[in-house]
């Protein structure tokens, strides 16, 4: 079964300096924090901000070819968490003809946003993430940490926004 999510806040770890995506489900409190790379934190943020850029960027890119090739992204799933790193799929369609495509999970929000598509969690993988969160900042436990990312608040947010 999959959870739906959506981004709940997009910030720097203060302990790591490290980009966050803070997934929420959309049916409960639950959270689950993603460690994403600089560039793939940025394209999320240019997306959620609407920030015109003078040329396609590489999602741009990515959700234009799939346009052209008469296809839709109907929904992404982060599907696996596996040796502390996360795997996500791109659930396609064209015509009658499923298509699900393996993606970072980073580049799976990144274009979701861009096609306006839901996000998904598998189930597993946000009870596997409540008690292994990948990137506790050295010293901090992972339930001191998910205390902490369920704790913040719009202003939070916005004092460690990227």
């Amino acid at each position: 079964m999959n959870i739906e999510v959506r981004i709940r806040g997009l910030m720097m770890d203060p302990a790591t300096s490290m980009p966050i995506v803070v997934l929420k489900d959309v049916a409960s409190d639950a959270v689950m924090p993603i460690w994403v790379g600089i560039f793939e934190a940025n394209a999320i943020a240019i997306e959620i901000e609407k920030v015109a850029v003078p040329r396609p960027m590489t999602h741009d890119l990515t959700r234009n070819l799939i346009r052209q090739f008469n296809a839709r992204l109907e929904y992404v799933v982060i599907s696996e968490l596996r040796d502390d790193t996360f795997f996500a799929a791109l659930w396609l369609r064209r015509g009658n003809e499923p298509m699900v495509i393996d993606a970072r999970p980073s580049d799976a929000i990144a274009l979701a946003l861009r096609a306006d598509c839901p996000i998904y969690v598998a189930e597993e993988v946000m009870q596997a993430a409540k008690l292994n969160t990948a990137g506790p900042a050295e010293g901090q436990t992972s339930e001191q940490l998910r205390g902490w990312l369920e704790g913040l608040n719009d202003e939070d947010l916005g004092r460690y926004k990227m």
